[in-house]
């Protein structure tokens, strides 16, 4: 048995995928130092020349990478802090994600962008907390949002090998978590949901570090309410095929999502569930940051816009 971080299964797919496909590149700001926990080790092992130290420019080295990628080569792209996706935006969703669909598939832009300490962190403020994963499968480009070591490590996997530009966001909520792997590490198909725990009363739909949080308010509600807990795992494209049959089986649902409430995942669940007409016994609840919600830099303000487990207790509670 392996104990296994968050952090070292992303440096290990990422690892793998170096070894294995000479195609694999690195571009970012201090991957050579691998201050952010996902490229320690790896200029040292593969060489400055596929892991590259880039100057602080995110528009210009995330459109290097779109190049790269259209010369053949599959490159991952780090940032350091969320809210440089806003720069960068154009490149990826305007750029990369309509590369193959505007050339009928006659090129393709296989790009991996990840994203090591996305959301909240420790009183980092309103320009470096932001989550935007809603965003990313709003506009049609595939979003990962991994929440155990062993789903880290086999979504980044399948995010590298993909055609298509891939963005994966792994939550700081969850970079601390360590996981007990005592099965090989293999790809996880993008697309496709996990049930972390079964239930009877009601589904619980939580993404990325709330998975713990779901799993916390299920074990403390046990006694009175059996909750099932859908983790999507692929925000975009969404697994809709297990959810509904998750519903079949509760019949009630409560989303649980770290975006803004406006247009934001929760929204987009339960206006999916509704359209296709999946039985509900009551209305279904979200919880979620507040419309517009930018993170103060002052910790219990922080946390005050957060998602939390007792607003997660009280919707559980609503919905029965």
């Amino acid at each position: 048995m392996t104990k296994l971080s968050y952090a070292k299964a992303l440096n290990r797919a990422l690892a793998d995928e170096l070894a294995r496909d000479p195609a694999v590149c690195v571009f970012g700001e201090d991957v050579g130092a691998g201050l952010s926990g996902l490229t320690p080790g790896l200029q040292a092992r593969f060489g400055a020349h596929r892991v590259v130290d880039t100057p602080l420019s995110e528009q210009a080295f995330t459109s290097m990478a779109l190049g790269a990628a259209l010369a053949g080569l599959r490159p991952v792209v780090e940032f350091q802090i969320p809210s440089l996706l806003f720069l960068v935006f154009e490149q990826i969703a305007n750029q990369a994600h309509k590369t193959s669909l505007m050339t009928g598939g006659q090129s393709a832009a296989p790009v991996t962008y990840v994203v090591p300490g996305s959301g909240s962190r420790d009183g980092w403020a309103g320009q470096h907390s932001d989550h935007p994963y809603s965003l990313f499968a709003h506009v049609g480009v595939k979003t990962l949002l991994p929440a155990t070591p062993a789903d880290a490590y086999g979504l980044l996997v399948s995010a590298i090998r993909d055609p298509d530009p891939v963005v994966l966001f792994a939550p700081a909520g969850a970079l601390g978590v360590r996981e007990d792997v005592t099965t090989e590490l293999v790809p996880v198909p993008i697309g496709s949901a996990r049930i972390h725990r079964p239930g009877e009363d009601v589904t619980v739909v939580a993404a990325g570090h709330l998975v713990y949080d779901a799993l916390a308010v299920a074990e403390e509600l046990a006694s009175e309410i059996s909750v099932e807990v859908l983790d999507p795992r692929t925000v975009y494209p969404f697994d809709w095929a297990a959810l509904s049959a998750s519903i079949a089986r509760t019949g009630r649902l409560v989303v649980v999502d770290d975006s803004n409430r406006m247009c934001g995942l929760g929204a987009e669940v339960i206006a999916a569930v509704v359209e296709r007409g999946t039985p509900l016994r009551t209305a279904p609840r979200r919880v979620t940051r507040p419309d517009g919600a930018v993170l103060p830099f002052a910790l219990g303000l922080d946390r005050a816009l957060q998602p939390s487990r007792e607003q997660l207790r009280q919707a559980v509670r609503a919905a029965m």
